[in-house]
């Protein structure tokens, strides 16, 4: 975007008017590392509506700060959170799914979800069965053991992601879940209109 995605720099690849500084002056401000980059952006370009960047900025910097963190119970378990999206799809719509499949399902592309596939696969996690009538498609579904290891982590990874969300109160995730789903609704639509 403008300088917000992972790093508290204004613009032009993180090559603006803050590259270097730390986030500790933002924060003695009073704000977040996004208003500061909206003030610089706003000093630099005082006639520019930067109001989009105040949501979208903190959107990828909230995104780059939980990859950052990663996630602790994943992270026990040896998992990636793209593998255990791919272990929760296949658990959560309960039948097998074809690769293509679980890409939708989970935003990747194929070739990210083969690599994952064969990764997990190795590990007894999914196992992979052949079409009977077209030998091209392969059908995945989880192992005990890959069902379990998703059963077993799925309460304490949801803990940790409450307590990552503990500085909100319940009526403001709750205010905070809803326009982001109202925003994510409308970007799907947008970009299913795009592709079509």
């Amino acid at each position: 975007m403008t300088g917000t995605q992972g790093r508290p720099v204004g613009g032009g690849g993180g090559n603006g008017a803050a590259r270097g500084r730390s986030e500790a002056p933002a924060e003695a401000a009073g704000g977040d590392t996004v208003a500061a980059v909206v003030r610089q952006w706003r000093t630099v370009h005082p006639d520019l509506d930067t109001a989009p960047m105040e949501i979208i900025g903190r959107v990828n910097r909230c995104a780059a700060l939980l990859q950052q963190a990663e996630d602790a119970p994943l992270r026990r378990a040896g998992l990636s959170r793209p593998e255990f999206d791919l272990l929760g799809a296949l658990r959560r719509t309960g039948h097998e799914l074809t690769p293509g499949e679980l890409a939708r399902e989970t935003f990747s592309s194929g070739a990210a979800v083969t690599k994952r596939l064969k990764q997990l696969t190795e590990r007894g996690l999914v196992e992979r069965r052949g079409d009977t009538r077209d030998r091209r498609v392969v059908h995945l579904r989880l192992t005990d053991a890959g069902r379990d290891l998703v059963d077993g982590i799925l309460p304490e990874q949801l803990s940790y992601e409450g307590a990552v969300l503990s500085a909100l109160d319940t009526e403001r995730r709750t205010e905070l879940a809803d326009l982001l789903g109202e925003l994510l609704s409308r970007l799907e639509g947008h970009m299913r209109t795009v592709r079509a």
